[in-house]
């Protein structure tokens, strides 16, 4: 759409990403105008350096060690090495495509101004970009985030890097150190064990995925030991040093790893320094937006959206974010999101998928006496055999109450989080979950199987 001379706006939103373009194309849905301002790339970090991307790595990562081991499916193949310029354009086409298709869907809303620059709050509802100011009745914060490190890491893109760096390698190192054993860390160390790296991931907290369940962290755990993944847990760095060859990391304790590369895994920060979020009244906690459940700052009619906000920084949360403040702005009244509702998926190998509440999440919140589980091993499920995969779904429960909490370790586990999140967020009892029938042979049910132990009636498992 052509920029209107006025630049007022029912809505202007200063970030392009997951949150901002679905916002903006919600918006526009509800008949109103939108300034969607971005000085990226549209997408943002998810689309050009997040989910997609590494999932695509993570694909050709999954076909390096089909390859590697498809005789055990009698099936003779020999893997001759890693091609990463042409690992690279394929994930580079995949995003592409997907670029050029959200590109199309903006510039063909009629109600939406796409604005290329970087933005600032210089007043309540104002935003600048270049010079020129856009102001909006409603403005929409979703700056996004950018790739943290810690004091005395010095990134220099080369021996040591972040994930941003990681996606663009043009060759396979012999080995890495991966700083941080949280979803980036793990997905990264997956990918690159595949390729043939010897990989050592040092992780400060007791235990990797630490945010996860505890049994689907130790299933992870047994899985990489298996793979030969390195890992060492609740042990913070003390220093890092440049070697002739790459890096030493030097751990509490005094031990210390060796590598050609380092990954710097230690999460993502907000991008919301110099953007006059503060000046403008905007209340933050450490970087962070904060809001109200409706997703209302402290200033009226500015919302924000995303990684920005605290809590689960996943793109499809981001995603929902936008689409609720854009029905809210218009006088719809959206039921507020719950947070613990939001699907989580991590996609090394073994996946780990869950919803819902941790199994001490739920004795914290119910009391302990109040909270049954129940762990389905993946060795029942006939899927999961031919797969040859292991892993388990573990369904956590208010006694004579619903199903609060579900965690799926296993190959492909990522794909069964829909029925999960369906379970969790309609309240389900087991038993209303055991009359469902689930399609044989899938992986799907093992879920079924879960729930009718759940319920009483356990067939292929033992109550």
């Amino acid at each position: 759409m052509s920029e209107p001379n006025d630049a007022t706006f029912d809505i202007v939103i200063l970030g392009g990403g997951s949150g901002g373009y679905a916002a903006a194309l919600r918006a526009a849905q509800l008949d109103l105008s939108v300034a969607l301002i971005e000085k990226g790339k549209l997408g943002g970090t998810c689309l050009h350096n997040g989910c997609i991307p590494t999932k695509a790595l993570l694909h050709a990562a999954e076909i390096a060690d089909q390859t590697r081991e498809s005789e055990q499916f009698g099936v003779k193949a020999e893997l001759v090495g890693i091609d990463m310029a042409a690992v690279n354009s394929y994930k580079d086409g995949v995003v592409s495509r997907l670029y050029k298709g959200l590109q199309g869907l903006v510039g063909g809303a009629k109600k939406i101004t796409f604005v290329a620059g970087a933005g600032k709050l210089v007043g309540k509802n104002v935003v600048e970009v270049d010079g020129k100011r856009y102001t909006g009745r409603n403005i929409i914060l979703a700056s996004g985030s950018y790739a943290k490190s810690l004091p005395g890491l010095e990134v220099d893109g080369e021996r040591i890097i972040t994930s941003d760096h990681a996606l663009t390698l043009d060759r396979v190192p012999s080995s890495a150190i991966v700083l941080g054993g949280g979803v980036i860390g793990v997905e990264f160390a997956s990918v690159w064990k595949s390729f043939g790296v010897d990989v050592t991931i040092v992780e400060a907290l007791p235990r990797l995925v630490a945010a996860e369940d505890e049994e689907s962290s130790k299933a992870l755990e047994r899985a990489f030991r298996k793979r030969k993944i390195n890992f060492k847990v609740g042990k913070p760095f003390e220093k890092v040093e440049k070697t002739e060859n790459g890096v030493k990391l030097t751990i509490q304790g005094g031990d210390t790893v060796e590598a050609e590369l380092l990954l710097v895994a230690v999460g993502r920060g907000p991008t919301t320094a110099n953007l006059g979020y503060e000046e403008q009244g905007v209340k933050m906690d450490r970087g962070y937006v904060l809001t109200d459940e409706r997703l209302r700052t402290s200033v009226p009619n500015v919302y924000a959206v995303g990684d920005i906000v605290p809590g689960l920084q996943l793109a499809h949360r981001g995603f929902q974010q936008g689409i609720f403040v854009a029905e809210e702005i218009a006088g719809k009244n959206p039921a507020v999101i719950d947070e613990a509702g939001i699907p989580r998926v991590t996609y090394c190998d073994p996946e780990l998928a869950s919803v819902g509440l941790t199994e001490a999440k739920a004795k914290e919140q119910y009391g302990a006496d109040k909270i049954k589980t129940y762990n389905y091993n993946l060795g029942g499920n006939g899927k999961s055999q031919i797969l040859k995969t292991a892993g388990h779904v573990k369904l956590v429960r208010v006694e004579d109450g619903p199903v609060v909490g579900v965690h799926m370790v296993g190959a492909r586990v990522g794909e069964l989080i829909g029925e999960a999140q369906l379970i969790y967020n309609w309240e389900a009892y087991p038993a209303e979950v055991a009359q469902l029938v689930h399609a044989h042979p899938t992986q799907n049910e093992a879920l079924g199987e879960a729930h009718l132990a759940l319920a009483g009636k356990p067939l292929h498992a033992h109550a």
